[in-house]
């Protein structure tokens, strides 16, 4: 396990953390996230980029198409298409599955792209409540939030983790003649018994924000393993053009496609795809035993769930204050607590105010108490210790 952090494996300015979440004026000893460049994989990016300036090809061209093929392989599915955010990834196969006017099911505790790119798509959002004890969308709940203008459901592995119960939502939706999507952008190389994320439904899609397991700059991704949904897609991404060649719009698409340099960045981070996976997983095996007998229960995770740990979830005591928690964390330990996934259901978020329709306990309960842990690819045992020991001195009565 490495024993440090190289300063060329985590920032372009050697901070070990990007900047946008380094603490102002002063490096943390623990980041909140962390990212992997090693030298050898920064050579071969800086290559390939400068093959693609050689021969002109910026958009749309070999390394994005390798990209696609080893991101389909590594996820066990027939098709891949590159676009240029985990946003687009999402928005894309709702346009093609002809969303616009129709209802689509939402779970509530998600990050606001999800939401947004139902919206952008034409589609009438309805919020549905997760399972406390998952943080996934609830089944039940599920059911019951199916209407008579109802075309398809959103999910959402939160964390990177797939719960059992997508089984459930899988033989509900099938049993309403519904669609199901899966928003993977937090499970890259995720999965249920041996099925990877983004293979339980039509479609899914993924995100190489640099926050995520891979770290692509920016870009996203979208698998499937029917044909025709492939077409459309790279009609929408590439404005809607019949052929790349052509300028014969058939659909309302946008600029969505990725470029060649983002597309070589992600892929040296997908070549690593197992290592990271691997690292996280014993960082959160570290925590899973450290955590045991303290006041802070971690989410609960079953051994048929291969959890890529894009986020160590844990939940706080009733009655103590999360913000005081992460401040004491900064300012005492000098560990950066990770950002929530999320502080705040979409529901009860004002730019969804339309689309709200009533209280959802279960994602209101479980945004407000829960923290996520610093986890990484480079992290260390010593740093794992850290934020242990900051943790229960600052959660203990």
């Amino acid at each position: 396990r490495p024993s440090h952090i190289d300063r060329n494996d985590a920032a372009p300015d050697g901070s070990g953390t990007p900047q946008h979440i380094r603490k102002a004026g002063r490096r943390m000893r623990v980041p909140a996230a962390a990212i992997s460049f090693p030298d050898e994989d920064r050579e071969w990016i800086l290559s390939q980029i400068d093959e693609s300036l050689r021969s002109g090809q910026l958009t749309l061209g070999q390394i994005g198409r390798t990209l696609e093929a080893e991101f389909a392989q590594a996820h066990q599915v027939e098709h891949a298409i590159s676009v240029s955010s985990g946003t687009s990834a999402v928005e894309i196969p709702l346009r093609v599955l002809e969303c616009k006017g129709k209802e689509v099911l939402v779970q509530a505790n998600t990050f606001f792209a999800t939401a947004a790119a139902a919206v952008s798509a034409g589609a009438d959002i309805r919020f549905v409540d997760c399972d406390p004890a998952t943080m996934a969308m609830d089944p039940a709940a599920l059911q019951a939030a199916i209407g008579p203008n109802t075309v398809g459901v959103v999910v959402v592995h939160i964390g990177g983790y797939i719960p059992p119960a997508i089984r459930d939502i899988q033989r509900i939706c099938a049993e309403n003649g519904l669609w199901l999507f899966e928003d993977a952008a937090h499970a890259h190389g995720s999965s249920l018994d041996g099925q990877f994320a983004g293979t339980f439904g039509v479609a899914g899609s993924f995100s190489f924000y640099p926050t995520k397991v891979l770290a692509g700059g920016e870009g996203g991704m979208l698998i499937t393993n029917d044909s025709h949904f492939v077409d459309e897609a790279k009609i929408y991404r590439d404005q809607g053009k019949a052929s790349f060649l052509t300028n014969d719009h058939t659909r309302l698409g946008y600029n969505w496609r990725m470029s060649e340099p983002h597309a070589a960045i992600a892929l040296s981070q997908l070549r690593r795809l197992d290592e990271f996976v691997d690292h996280r997983r014993h960082v959160a095996a570290m925590y899973d035993e450290m955590l045991a007998d303290g006041p802070v229960t971690p989410l609960a995770i079953p051994d048929e769930s291969r959890c890529n740990y894009y986020k160590y979830i844990a939940f706080l005591p009733d009655g103590v204050d999360r913000s005081m928690v992460k401040k004491r964390m900064r300012e005492e330990f000098e560990v950066g607590l990770s950002g929530e996934v999320y502080e705040m259901p979409l529901h009860l978020q004002s730019v969804f105010e339309p689309w709200a329709d009533g209280p959802l306990p279960g994602a209101e309960q479980l945004c407000a108490r829960h923290i996520c842990l610093p986890v990484s690819a480079v992290m260390t045992d010593e740093q794992v210790e850290l934020v242990v020991r900051g943790l229960n001195e600052v959660v203990t009565p």
